[in-house]
């Protein structure tokens, strides 16, 4: 294969790593390079790779519960079935959000493994990942400990799949997820804290997110995107839409209240208010909130703490926010472009954009 023909392993280990790389897949493949991808059974991730009608190799379930024993046990078993796959396929490159399992396989293998990421908090998986890869490549708002061979950027991972560039909202779409075309709409997320760097940490009560589903379906409609089973009387509030299209009805609600702070980040590209609840940060959460005043972070899970945020992000009218959303465009960079750029540039594009050039390259 020659530098513009190359072979780029993609490994997905969570629904969010589906929409993250899909639009950089796709300019890899129109430039004529063959993608990859392995994928992990987690939640809805490999469901999501099949409504995209996306092709992939699944290597490992995710173990649900189980603690750290659980999850170093399918760290194990991932490492050996990646190992075989690039034993068998000889790509050029490795890449992937997290990327344990890539770091590792280069290791072993000698492919260059660059690694995305964007949670500070992920301190036991980032220390067996990090040293291992080649780049490790986090936006300028990230807070936490880098390798010397890291790279940062202008933008989220949310700006790969929901920049302009990359996404328009369809308001029929909206509407077939649960959208009220008469009142307001508020989504409502809550989590499973299965993954390795929720291991310590616990969510809401049920208490909690009953106190706000009422609280806002008296003033709209509510529904609820949740990754566990809801109690009898909150299921008329449940997501019935395809997950595929779950941002549509996230630009066009008047409102985000959540433990998933990717989705806070998500409603607020789109120009959406978010309420991020939960007990730790993120950097990307931190600087939408001082700087573009999109979202509002509650670290201590207390019913009053929550509907004051709430309250303060329902006084702005949807032109405020639209506004605010515009002036964070402008400081940021079509990320899926620049992933596809990096990628299949490495390790050329490196250097180019740690001296700020943030035009594309050959490829991107």
């Amino acid at each position: 294969m020659t530098k513009t023909d190359m072979r780029i392993l993609v490994d997905i280990g969570h629904p969010a790593h589906v929409h993250f790389f899909r639009p950089a897949v796709k300019i890899l493949q129109e430039k004529g390079h063959e993608v990859v991808i392995t994928s992990r059974r987690k939640e809805i991730a490999t469901d999501l790779l099949d409504g995209l009608d996306i092709s992939h190799r699944v290597l490992s379930d995710h173990p649900g519960k189980g603690g750290l024993k659980a999850l170093f046990s399918e760290m194990i078993r991932r490492d050996r079935a990646l190992f075989r796959v690039v034993r068998e396929l000889r790509p050029d490159i490795m890449t992937g959000i997290g990327g344990v399992n890539p770091a590792h396989v280069r290791l072993f293998t000698g492919v260059p493994a660059v690694i995305f990421y964007d949670t500070e908090n992920a301190r036991l998986s980032n220390l067996i990942t990090y040293p291992f890869a080649s780049l490790v490549v986090v936006p300028e708002c990230y807070q936490a400990w880098l390798p010397p061979w890291n790279l940062r950027y202008p933008g989220y991972h949310e700006l790969s799949y929901l920049h302009p560039n990359r996404f328009q909202p369809d308001y029929e779409k909206a509407a077939a997820c649960g959208l009220d075309r008469e009142r307001p709409t508020f989504l409502i997320r809550t989590v499973s804290w299965g993954a390795s760097h929720d291991v310590s940490e616990t969510g809401w009560s049920v208490e909690l997110l009953r106190s706000i589903a009422n609280y806002l379906n008296e003033k709209g409609r509510v529904v609820i995107s949740a990754e566990g089973p809801l109690p009898a009387d909150l299921q008329t509030f449940k997501f019935q839409g395809r997950v595929e299209e779950i941002h549509h009805l996230m630009a066009y609600s008047s409102l985000y209240v959540g433990e998933s702070a990717t989705m806070a980040s998500e409603c607020a590209v789109l120009g959406t208010p978010a309420v991020y609840a939960a007990l730790t940060g993120r950097g990307y959460t931190d600087e939408q909130e001082k700087v573009y005043g999109l979202v509002r972070n509650v670290f201590n899970l207390d019913w009053p703490r929550i509907k004051e945020a709430m309250d303060d992000l329902l006084a702005g009218p949807k032109e405020y926010w639209q506004e605010k959303r515009r002036r964070l465009l402008a400081d940021k960079i079509d990320v899926a472009a620049f992933v596809a750029d990096l990628v299949s540039n490495y390790p050329a594009s490196v250097k180019r954009f740690r001296n700020g050039n943030w035009r594309l390259g050959s490829d991107g």
